[in-house]
């Protein structure tokens, strides 16, 4: 069998799978409703490179914050394990059945980054988990209150590139990549944002993609959002592309008119991190990916090999991952929690100046200072 038929049958492969995926999306799944639990699991996954870092001070300062409702057993937080690239480099997966098992056995998530091998076929610890709990929205805000910055992007977090990503086909001097858009798929992500932007008096959603070259899987993002949109006559929607959206959020003169943005898998992942950086670095975000029974929550940053290298990883900050945990207690129903954690963790990056090296803070005395603040 010659190498093209051997590609045509695999992305053949691809597609059937793809269109079960699809069936099942469009049946539907109802959200849990934490309101109703009178037990939460909270999983805390360290991670690689400075993920055990942050996590183990992100974990005291937890403990101290809820203290009661642990004490009470209305939460618990219970440590996940296995989910090391040693591990799931030793086994030859992105994510071990038995930590799998660990993390589907908790209500949410909160993981410190993981490493991916470069090259080979193992995929994103991320894309297995996003798929295996089906967690299709990843969500990050971005603030800057003295230049009328607030920033909340949607992006699709189990279609686009990455779900493929490391299913593609090398030919004799050709390499190609597949992309799946679907319309159930989208629809689920665009009403989370519109709704998101009507519960929190927001009044623009800005849809991204690059439609005018990716016809058929953009164009369908761009046909089902406008669809959406239609659903919600009160909040205003307007369309960019990647390219003209990322220069639009480096120009100080229109920016703070953007709210709501909702985006394509890949463009996501690299304008948020732009976003990042406009707010102080990747360190400073936190990422919540939501599904209808699961959430992860987790720093947007990676497992940054080169401090550990440099004898730096406790200069690691913790920011991005208190963040994320903020946005974890939000979501289950935390809400006092929450604030309080928020409020601390502001003024703990306002008193501290956390720079990567010995310079600025420890990590350890950023925790002290935000436990101190509560």
């Amino acid at each position: 069998m010659d190498e093209i038929q051997q590609a045509v049958d695999q992305f053949r492969t691809l597609l059937q799978e793809q269109r079960s995926r699809m069936l099942r999306l469009e049946q539907g799944q109802e959200a849990v409703d934490y309101s109703k639990k009178d037990h939460i699991v909270i999983g805390v996954a360290p991670g690689d490179g400075i993920g055990p870092i942050i996590s183990r001070q992100v974990r005291r300062v937890l403990q101290q914050l809820l203290a009661q409702p642990l004490s009470q057993g209305k939460l618990e937080l219970r440590d996940i394990t296995g989910l090391t690239i040693e591990n799931r480099t030793a086994l030859g997966v992105s994510v071990p059945e038995d930590t799998l098992a660990q993390i589907k056995a908790c209500d949410v998530l909160l993981k410190g980054p993981t490493a991916t091998p470069k090259g080979g076929t193992m995929e994103s610890a991320n894309v297995t988990l996003r798929r295996e709990l089906d967690l299709y929205a990843n969500v990050r805000p971005v603030t800057v209150p003295e230049e009328g910055i607030d920033w909340v992007f949607f992006r699709e977090n189990t279609e686009g590139e990455y779900v493929l990503g490391s299913r593609g086909v090398a030919l004799d001097g050709m390499a190609v990549d597949f992309k799946v858009t679907t319309d159930a798929g989208t629809r689920r992500l665009c009403r989370a944002a519109f709704d998101y932007a009507r519960r929190n008096g927001k009044n623009r959603v800005s849809i991204v993609t690059k439609a005018n070259l990716m016809k058929k899987t953009d164009g369908k993002f761009s046909s089902v959002c406008a669809a959406v949109a239609a659903e919600y006559p009160q909040i205003h929607t307007d369309e960019w592309y990647i390219d003209i959206m990322a220069a639009n959020l480096v120009n100080p003169a229109i920016r703070s008119g953007f709210q709501v943005f909702v985006l394509p898998n890949l463009y996501g992942d690299i304008i948020t991190d732009l976003a990042a950086q406009i707010q102080g670095g990747v360190g400073t975000a936190g990422s919540a990916n939501i599904g209808n029974r699961y959430a992860m929550f987790e720093a947007i940053h990676g497992t940054a090999p080169r401090m550990l290298e440099e004898g730096l990883g406790d200069y690691a900050n913790p920011s991005s991952l208190l963040k994320a945990a903020v946005m974890l207690l939000t979501h289950i129903g935390c809400s006092a929690e929450a604030a309080r954690l928020d409020a601390a963790l502001t003024a703990a990056a306002a008193a501290l100046p956390m720079t990567g090296d010995a310079s600025g803070a420890t990590c350890e005395a950023f925790a002290d200072a935000v436990l101190a603040n509560l």
